[in-house]
């Protein structure tokens, strides 16, 4: 006499089903709300793109390169670094400004670095960002680029 086995079934039960459901939305919710403040202007980001290209122009003016110079501008959508402004082969580096100013100094700022790679005013030079919070910036007379105020 043979035995014969019922079916086996495979799949999700109703209770599993709605129990991902409800998770699925309970992390939605949780996303929305962890992005929905945020805005596209990360001070982080423009002091390390101010940092690329205040070392491009230092290494620049060591070499001897006439591109020894890096300008920082704000425009109304953007902030901009350029380095070896005036020669045909500068290079910008660019930072969406989503509401944030740039003050601290009078822009167009234009920094010049000597052939020992020290800026050629021979003094720091702080930039402090506004928008939603205040971020400040340092440049320091040795062409370094760091974040908070300068020293004096």
């Amino acid at each position: 006499m043979r035995i014969k086995k019922a079916p086996s079934q495979s799949g999700f039960t109703l209770v599993e089903l709605v129990m991902v459901i409800i998770l699925i939305g309970v992390l939605s919710a949780l996303g929305i709300g962890l992005f929905a403040s945020r805005s596209a202007f990360s001070p982080l980001l423009a002091t390390q793109q101010l940092a690329s290209a205040t070392l491009l122009a230092q290494q620049a003016a060591l070499a001897g390169n006439s591109a020894g110079t890096v300008t920082v501008e704000q425009t109304s959508d953007n902030f901009l670094f350029t380095v070896g402004a005036g020669t045909g082969n500068a290079r910008t580096f660019s930072v969406e400004r989503a509401g944030t100013s740039l003050g601290g100094v009078a822009l167009p700022l234009t920094l010049t670095f000597t052939k020992e790679g020290t800026i050629s005013s021979g003094s720091n030079v702080g930039l402090t960002f506004t928008g939603d919070s205040t971020y400040q910036t340092c440049i320091s007379s040795l062409g370094a680029v760091y974040r908070g105020g300068c020293q004096s």
